[in-house]
């Protein structure tokens, strides 16, 4: 399925619609397609063939070498620290805790990251640290989970940490060919650049990150390494969604709501993706101007268009399919809705 071979029915794409006063006061483009384990593209909407960065949505992916090397049991990693290694985290006590735990297993520490630090997604953990008069550090950095999992697949590899996270270290060579197996996409000649933790990111079609997502739902094409080693990803995040994103956040929320039977990841940008094994199908999508309010509004709509949400009770999903906006007040002033 690589680039320019697929033939993606140019449809439109899906809009999100955000209502004040019964008429739209903004609207969102979104391309998405759902795509099946084999490869076939059941569904699009918009240019799916478009290339786009994944962003933090494919963080799955850059964990899966490390976990089909054995990491997992070489390090005794827990089933937390293996949800953590595709985390997009919130930044709160638990996140760096598991984080500083798979680090003391690594034998390694903070400075080892090449990750650069930032103030905790959630502004309730920097009010604490802030309030004891401390600063972050690395391990409040989102995606420090996934850092801990790039030190811990130098040490698979035999090779020095330092510069792990340029585009020609060993780390992110194994991390690419893995990806393109999976994408069944052709990094070598692909735009990349440095994402925000500083990894690379490289832009592939839309259909191609969804394809990988599928083959990660359902792996039985795929050796056996492979496929224990999707089975242990999909199983660790499923069963411990907090430790992905965190508190009131969609990724963790819609996954306790489904009950494992759908992986989810946002990606920066408005990127999302979702892993559904019992039907061998994943979805990509894409905000084109990056609203993540969008990218989760479609992506509710998504999941009931392709049936995973029937078993959940209507009262609970409604509150997913149109979101309320409030004012300071806790005035109601609109709703976030996209119909399919």
């Amino acid at each position: 399925m690589q680039h320019g071979t697929h033939s993606a029915s140019l449809s439109s794409p899906l809009s999100v619609k955000v209502m004040r006063g019964g008429i739209v006061e903004s609207e969102h483009n979104i391309k998405a397609v759902v795509v099946s384990s084999d490869g076939e593209v059941v569904e699009s909407w918009g240019d799916v063939d478009a290339l786009v960065y994944p962003r933090s949505a494919i963080k799955a992916m850059q964990a899966l070498a490390f976990i089909e090397m054995g990491g997992a049991e070489k390090f005794a990693f827990s089933d937390e620290e293996i949800a953590i290694c595709c985390a997009s985290h919130n930044g709160e006590p638990e996140h760096v805790a598991t984080v500083q735990s798979m680090l003391d297993k690594l034998a390694s520490s903070e400075t080892d990251f090449e990750c650069g630090c930032h103030w905790p997604m959630r502004v309730e953990s920097g009010y604490v640290l802030a309030g004891e008069g401390r600063k972050p550090n690395q391990l409040h950095n989102n995606c420090s989970g996934k850092h801990a999992g790039m030190l811990g697949l130098a040490k698979l590899l035999d090779v020095p940490s330092q510069g792990y996270i340029g585009i020609d270290h060993p780390v992110q060579q194994k991390i690419s060919d893995t990806m393109a197996q999976m994408c069944e996409y052709d990094y070598s000649t692909a735009p990349w650049s440095p994402d925000g933790c500083s990894a690379p990111t490289w832009a592939m079609p839309l259909t191609n990150l969804a394809l990988a997502f599928a083959k990660f739902a359902s792996p039985e094409g795929l050796s056996a390494e492979r496929q224990q080693a999707c089975k242990t990803l999909y199983d660790a995040v499923v069963k411990h969604p907090f430790m992905v994103a965190g508190t009131e956040r969609y990724c963790t929320d819609m996954m306790r709501v489904l009950q494992q039977r759908v992986f989810l990841k946002v990606g920066a940008e408005g990127v999302y993706i979702a892993a559904i094994p019992e039907l061998k199908l994943a979805i990509a999508l894409k905000c084109d101007d990056g609203a993540v309010r969008a990218a989760e509004s479609v992506m509710t709509a998504l999941l009931d268009h392709v049936g995973i949400t029937s078993f959940v009770a209507d009262d609970i999903m409604q509150g997913y399919r149109s979101v309320t906006l409030k004012n300071w007040e806790k005035r109601t002033t609109g709703a976030i809705v996209c119909q399919i």
